[in-house]
């Protein structure tokens, strides 16, 4: 992907922070609170841990990360969408303020952040939209710490043909659907070609190796066309 190709999804993603929440709950019909819970319990986080959500977009993933490290943690959420940011710090401020989150604004590619820093990572479907995914790889393993994971939530196309078909015939006629009842059609429609272009699974966890982790493992779920990769360093 260019840095032009960049630069849009970067404008995709401001210009629907104000329908993303809403839009997000219908496509998954709630179940994306579900696999969100399992990202943060696969990523090993305690309480009183630093821990940074890469690509945290309105928030969900970071808010149930801080939950997880509590009064004693420190959480950071960094994406490069600032409309998202602002809906993401105003979601806290209404649910739980007395917990110790930093957004901030920032590129996957160039985490600002020293090597060895954190205890735990997450990145819900952001690693999908990345320039350089090997690099995006590489800088989440650059910064946490030895011996702790990183979880990594997206979606992805199954190996299994007829689970390919359902996918494709759940975007045609319930996502594409749904984004022009939001008014979002041009919008939303980056998602089939990023899942096309995705890695698989198993392509996932060679990534991982080759850029450092010591450990990676991805598990599939929802009948494998989501799934969650798991990395060690």
């Amino acid at each position: 992907m260019s840095k032009a190709n960049a630069t849009t999804i970067q404008g995709i993603f401001n210009r629907i922070a104000p329908q993303y929440d809403a839009l997000n709950e219908w496509i998954s019909l709630g179940q994306h609170r579900i696999w969100k819970k399992m990202a943060v319990k696969w990523s090993g986080v305690t309480s009183g841990d630093r821990v940074l959500d890469v690509c945290c977009g309105s928030g969900d993933l970071t808010l149930l990360l801080a939950k997880t490290v509590g009064i004693y943690g420190q959480t950071i959420g960094l994406d490069f969408a600032t409309q998202q940011l602002a809906i993401a710090a105003k979601k806290q401020a209404r649910t739980c303020p007395h917990l110790d989150i930093h957004w901030q604004e920032g590129d996957a590619l160039h985490l600002p952040y020293p090597e060895n820093h954190f205890d735990g990572i997450t990145m819900g479907y952001g690693l999908r939209n990345v320039v350089d995914i090997p690099r995006a790889l590489g800088e989440l393993q650059r910064v946490l710490k030895p011996g702790k994971k990183v979880a990594i939530l997206d979606f992805h196309r199954p190996e299994d043909p007829s689970k390919q078909v359902f996918q494709q015939w759940y975007l045609n006629h319930f996502v594409v659907p749904l984004a022009e009842q939001f008014q979002l059609t041009h919008e939303y429609a980056y998602i089939q070609p990023s899942i096309e272009r995705f890695p698989s699974g198993k392509e996932q966890e060679k990534l991982a190796k080759a850029t450092g982790f010591r450990e990676a493992v991805h598990y599939g779920i929802v009948g494998d066309m989501m799934g969650v990769l798991v990395a060690i360093k």
